[in-house]
């Protein structure tokens, strides 16, 4: 079998997922990274910022960051 033929019986089509489905996990996902990124820069959190960055979770690890880590170190500053 060639390259040809094992790369013409891909599906390039998203693997079939619905366009809209993946815009709106996209947008999902965008909205969430960019708080949580913003929030890290500006508690200067390096380390959060790069894992925030790098890491694409669907949003689940930029809400767990912005809604448990940063509330549980603002309630240590109190």
């Amino acid at each position: 079998m060639g390259y040809q033929s094992f790369v013409s019986g891909w599906d390039m089509s998203l693997a079939g997922i619905n366009p809209a489905l993946f815009a709106l996990l996209l947008i999902w996902s965008l909205v969430w990274k960019g708080l949580a990124l913003w929030e890290a820069a500006k508690r200067e959190d390096k380390a959060w910022f790069v894992i925030l960055y790098v890491v694409n979770t669907l949003g689940i690890l930029e809400i767990i960051y912005l809604f448990a880590v940063v509330k549980i170190q603002r309630a240590q500053r109190k």
